[in-house]
């Protein structure tokens, strides 16, 4: 039984690489079109996976007009249209950049920041990071050299929840009680004490501390680094103390964080507040479901969306008389509104037919094996990238040219891969004993 596994003595590396490129940063953007088996890939950068329901409109539109029809939900809030005409940029930059997704073509795929969903929704966190949001990504479009940094790397903006926080982001600001803030270098123990209303700025400094250090080393984010995150801390420390004013304190140690994101349903605030949270079964929304979000947040909420890490959507400013209501027609469309679902904590890749690289159909894998509910999360991947994967503890399915591999991964520990050959039943079935196993 795979509960049985036993854990390594050390911890090896997580998936992926993270070691410095020795070649140009490929990653696909909205001018930049990667090309996949089924046709053209854009990402679009939302940054803090904040949409107007007229901007979604338009996102809906675009996939219908010229790919597949789908909107793929990617795992830092942003947005993937699929089974684009390789002759289409043009005309997809002038739609985008009508409807304000296109703010600066320069700076357009280095857009990546990621935000606490339910920040100044529901009470919890320490402060709202909407004006942080808007600011920094302000900072870095109006920035010369910011355009340099690659389209992986990550800004996370935390509330004090610490629900992106677990994101391995590259520049990290932890909102704090006192109106502070703690910014955090990579995934270092340790964080920067700086005032709250410095923090766009402080993060902008330590962007452009690491391109300096960056400069000939082919790092394209900050664990590549030549001396890792404790080198470029002690660099930003120095610069922020001659740039940022109000006050800087060092070392404060950060808590460990979860990685848990909204539970789907609705989310109560103070003064009555209310907000609906749905997931995308695998992150994967058609027409009838995306009009659906947004018809909602046009005539029943605030004309809002935010688009969660974790492929779901969170739509703001409802009646709480009438949450029920729309939630119930929410799922009626499949859209996952409660915890009880047997789609929650299931993600998976494009797999085949839609990448190369990929040795199976992995969604419809997952789709045949989502079991019961109260499982550990699971992520199938068609090949060793393990695109999109989770962060935290998971159970890793990854396709082989025999069968697929199976383990457990715990933050940075990784449990003995147990091998499942092709055949029927089989695979289900180990996965779900992986999924029951916590011990």
């Amino acid at each position: 039984m795979l509960a049985a596994m036993p854990r390594p003595a050390t911890s090896p590396s997580p998936p992926g690489d993270s070691s410095p490129r020795d070649r140009s940063d490929a990653c696909p953007g909205t001018l930049r079109l990667h090309r996949a088996d089924d046709g053209a890939l854009a990402r679009v950068r939302v940054p803090g996976g904040l949409l107007t329901a007229a901007q979604a409109d338009v996102l809906g539109a675009v996939a219908e007009r010229l790919g597949d029809g789908e909107l793929h939900l990617t795992s830092r809030g942003n947005v993937q249209l699929r089974g684009l005409r390789p002759d289409c940029g043009g005309e997809l930059a002038g739609l985008l950049g009508e409807a304000g997704l296109l703010p600066s073509a320069r700076h357009e795929r280095i857009r990546n920041i990621v935000a606490s969903p339910l920040s100044g929704l529901d009470g919890r966190g320490a402060r709202d990071v909407g004006p942080w949001l808007s600011r920094l990504d302000a900072l870095l479009c109006a920035g010369e050299g910011t355009a340099g940094l690659s389209g992986r790397f990550l800004f996370v903006l935390d509330d004090g929840r610490g629900d992106v926080d677990a994101l391995g982001g590259d520049v990290t600001l932890l909102a704090q009680d006192d109106g502070t803030a703690l910014l955090r270098i990579g995934t270092a123990p340790t964080a920067v004490r700086i005032p709250g209303a410095q923090a766009p700025r402080a993060a902008l400094v330590a962007a452009e501390t690491f391109l300096d250090r960056a400069s000939g080393t082919g790092a394209w984010r900050v664990p590549d680094l030549p001396g890792g995150a404790d080198a470029l801390r002690e660099e930003v420390v120095r610069r922020l103390r001659a740039t940022v004013p109000g006050g800087l304190a060092t070392e404060d140690r950060v808590c460990p964080r979860g990685s848990d994101g909204p539970v789907p349903g609705v989310v109560t605030g103070p003064d009555g507040a209310t907000a609906l949270s749905v997931g995308i079964p695998l992150g994967r929304v058609g027409p009838a479901r995306w009009r659906s979000l947004t018809d909602t947040a046009r005539r029943r909420g605030r004309g809002e969306l935010r688009l969660t890490p974790w492929r779901g959507v969170v739509v703001p400013g409802v009646e709480r008389r009438e949450s029920a209501g729309l939630l119930d027609a929410l799922a009626a469309t499949g859209l996952v509104v409660g915890p009880d679902s047997p789609w929650s904590g299931v993600g998976a890749c494009i797999g085949r037919p839609g990448c190369a690289r990929s040795l199976a159909d992995v969604r419809a894998q997952a789709a045949a094996s989502v079991g019961p509910v109260g499982l550990l999360p699971v992520y199938w991947s068609g090949c060793e990238r393990r695109c999109g994967h989770p962060r935290g503890e998971w159970v890793d399915v990854v396709a082989t040219p025999d069968g697929h591999r199976i383990s457990l991964v715990r933050g940075e520990e990784r449990d003995t891969p147990v091998s499942v050959p092709d055949g029927p039943g089989g695979l289900a079935a180990a996965v779900a004993a992986a999924r029951r196993a916590r011990g």
